[in-house]
């Protein structure tokens, strides 16, 4: 299995939030060697701004340091479908830049995007064919 993560999976396991054990048990399995997951780099500025914001440089460097030991394996780059795909959720769904590409991620590595946001993606689920995970 595929997947791809939003933001909010990485914060909330690193916070120990609610569904963090959804995501622990995804790191787990890739790890394992029975599924891949992948992340926009986007959506790790947004994770490490947080950090950054709350708690200053130096922590927040620390758990970057955590997150790249983790079995993640990350999208530095934005082509011709991540572009197209990105701007054009962004334009019929009016989600927040980060989102976007985040889920133009999944579509394009055909893979399940794992969030607990369902104020922006529960009506992008209901009208597309990109599988969710949502870990609450």
């Amino acid at each position: 299995m595929t997947y791809i993560f939003d933001a909010c999976a990485l914060i909330a396991l690193l916070k120990k939030e609610q569904g963090f054990d959804k995501i622990s048990a995804l790191l787990d399995e890739a790890h394992a060697g029975q599924s891949v997951i992948y992340m926009n780099t986007i959506n790790l500025i947004e994770v490490y701004y947080l950090f950054y914001r709350t708690l200053g440089k130096e922590k927040s460097g620390l758990i970057l340091e955590k997150i790249y030991t983790m079995p993640i394996q990350f999208i530095d780059t934005i082509d011709e479908v991540i572009f197209s795909e990105a701007s054009r959720l962004k334009a019929q769904y009016a989600v927040p830049l980060g989102d976007a590409i985040g889920l133009a991620t999944a579509v394009k590595l055909n893979g399940s995007f794992v969030t607990a946001d369902h104020s922006d993606f529960g009506k992008i689920e209901q009208a597309e064919s990109i599988p969710f995970f949502w870990f609450r």
